[in-house]
């Protein structure tokens, strides 16, 4: 099959997310990863085109070789390890975005890839790929233990999902997910401290807190490559958007066990004055709604004089009905969420989920009280 591997991208009929392929388990046997797989696609290629030496150029994560133990036949580990050497498949550390820059190149404008994924957290950096048709083939199990290959329609996604899939691709990178997909709790549910005393990378007391990456199944500084030590649990947090008139124009962090107060001038919590039209800031009461995170789950109350009106997001963000808030009952709030304080003013979940709260989210999947100085000022998280 090597004859099939010209070694270039720019020399390849097609190219193939070969991680993705080597672990999809309807094809191919039960093995968790086969390189067998990849054979059964080649051929697919050839039957598809009518030219047995097709060339293909496959592109892998460099996670593929990190579960050795994984493969069935201990000689696809030795194999994939010669291809890389030899340059016949690329590795690289993100191939998913490797493919589709590839994909963008001039020479291989037509490229089409072979692959099972639809590429969700890379919508807004290649927004060609939102309802694309002919550019990604998927491989599916054919007759006789063979695979054939169909056109994968990419179809179009809310911004709600395309946060989704930006947070698993965050923890993809960082070699921070299970076989099954879910993340490794017990390393995103903690804060970590470099042993270099001059690194901050992981300091919580900074705006935005890295999550570590996993070097050889230990939680690893980015920068020094060094084993990091536990510095305890880290609090769930969410984040919420202030919109005026379909402009965002504040976000603010609620952090797990805080209550905090939002509206035109609460005693303690968000103040919106400053972003409310006079014509509206007069129907938005001094303490308007009462946002709380309990045990990872972001809960919101009607206080207000005038009523509060939600929406929900539904499992592919598509957006229910507005709906009053029952005064004085916590209701759940979830990203995509939107609590209408007075027409134009919306508060929203960001669709960006932090790491603690996204764990507990696929857990369960559905106090004390401190002064909730951390959801006081605006943050520059996105």
């Amino acid at each position: 099959m090597e004859h099939n591997l010209p070694g270039a991208a720019d020399q390849a009929a097609f190219l193939v997310d070969l991680s993705n392929v080597v672990r999809e388990r309807s094809l191919g046997g039960p093995a968790a990863r086969s390189l067998h797989r990849f054979r059964l696609v080649v051929e697919a290629l050839g039957r598809l085109t009518g030219d047995p030496d097709v060339p293909v150029y496959p592109v892998a994560d460099k996670s593929l070789l990190g579960e050795a133990r994984e493969f069935a036949d201990p000689g696809d580990v030795r194999t994939l390890r010669r291809w890389i050497n030899s340059g016949l498949v690329e590795q690289a550390g993100d191939a998913d975005q490797r493919i589709l820059e590839l994909m963008e190149l001039t020479s291989a404008a037509h490229t089409r890839a072979v692959t099972n994924d639809r590429f969700g957290a890379y919508r807004r950096v290649f927004p060609w790929i939102q309802g694309n048709t002919d550019r990604f083939l998927k491989p599916v199990a054919g007759p006789s233990g063979t695979v054939r290959l169909i056109p994968l329609h990419m179809g179009t996604r809310t911004e709600a999902e395309i946060s989704r899939s930006d947070e698993l691709a965050a923890f993809k990178k960082q070699e921070l997910l299970k076989s099954s997909g879910q993340p490794l709790t017990r390393v995103v549910n903690r804060f970590w401290r470099c042993p270099e005393p001059r690194c901050t990378v992981y300091d919580p007391r900074g705006g935005r807190v890295l999550l570590p990456r996993m070097l050889g199944g230990v939680p690893s500084c980015e920068v020094h490559r060094l084993a990091l030590a536990d510095a305890g649990p880290r609090p769930a947090m969410a984040q919420l958007k202030a919109m005026i008139h379909g402009v965002c124009k504040g976000r603010y962090t609620v952090e797990e066990g805080s209550q905090t107060g939002v509206g035109r001038n609460p005693v303690n919590g968000i103040v919106l004055y400053s972003l409310l039209p006079s014509d509206v800031a007069g129907r938005v009461s001094r303490e308007h709604v009462v946002v709380s995170a309990q045990s990872g789950i972001l809960l919101v109350r009607d206080v207000s004089r005038c009523g509060t009106r939600m929406r929900t997001a539904g499992r592919r963000g598509r957006m229910g009905p507005w709906k009053d808030l029952p005064p004085g009952q916590d209701r759940p709030f979830g990203p995509g969420d939107e609590v209408e304080l007075a027409p134009g003013v919306l508060l929203t979940r960001s669709g960006r989920r932090f790491p603690a709260e996204l764990a507990a989210a696929w857990r369960t999947e559905g106090t004390r009280r401190p002064t909730p100085t951390a959801a006081s000022q605006p943050t520059a998280l996105d």
